[in-house]
């Protein structure tokens, strides 16, 4: 029975020690909730820079329910109005940064989407925006809304995956965790919607 005892031990050490390899229940990790906004193309009337629809509000809200229970010390926002509207639904006192704004790109004649700007410099601004929060906000959480290529590039950079290896884009209002400590980014879930369901 000792035996067994003392293997149980050793895994329960083993599995501490990589939990805390990937930040998790380390003192002093700074948790990041990245969120794409919420929907603001159903019925869109406005096309550069609308505001939430009517199902985006419901998102947001919900979204700002979960928060709510979790706590968080701060809101950032792109300065877009989908983002705004979606943090200010969470709290009233929302930081916005003009890095956090989506990959710069335009609808083309043929209906696709042209970018305009290379996933390096996304994940370079965003890298930089992120990196002031955490400095700022050391073991805290931080609720920041985004944008989805954008959230999604500096996810896939934090994975260190070359750009385009997740194929994903996040739902609206999901949340993509990030955990810093100094230097180290660890993912903890991506366009993680319960609070949706």
């Amino acid at each position: 029975m000792l035996a067994v005892a003392k293997g149980a031990d050793r895994m329960t050490q083993a599995m501490r020690s990589l939990e805390a390899a990937f930040l998790i229940g380390v003192e002093g990790v700074t948790e990041i909730w990245l969120v794409r906004h919420g929907d603001c193309y159903e019925g869109m009337a406005e096309g550069h820079d609308p505001p939430l629809s009517a199902l985006g509000r419901r998102q947001a809200e919900r979204l700002a329910e979960r928060v709510r229970r979790v706590g968080a010390a701060a809101v950032y926002s792109s300065p877009y109005r989908r983002a705004m509207e979606t943090a200010r639904l969470i709290n009233d006192d929302v930081h916005e940064d003009a890095r956090l704004v989506e990959i710069d790109l335009e609808l083309g004649d043929d209906g696709h989407l042209q970018f305009n700007e290379s996933t390096v410099s996304v994940v370079e601004r965003m890298r930089s925006a992120i990196d002031d929060i955490v400095e700022v906000h050391p073991g805290k959480h931080v609720v920041v809304v985004t944008h989805g290529v954008a959230l999604m590039a500096y996810i896939t950079n934090v994975l260190r995956l070359e750009p385009g290896q997740v194929r994903l884009l996040p739902y609206y209002t999901s949340v993509s965790v990030v955990r810093a400590l100094g230097d180290l980014r660890m993912v903890g879930g991506i366009a993680d919607a319960a609070h949706l369901e």
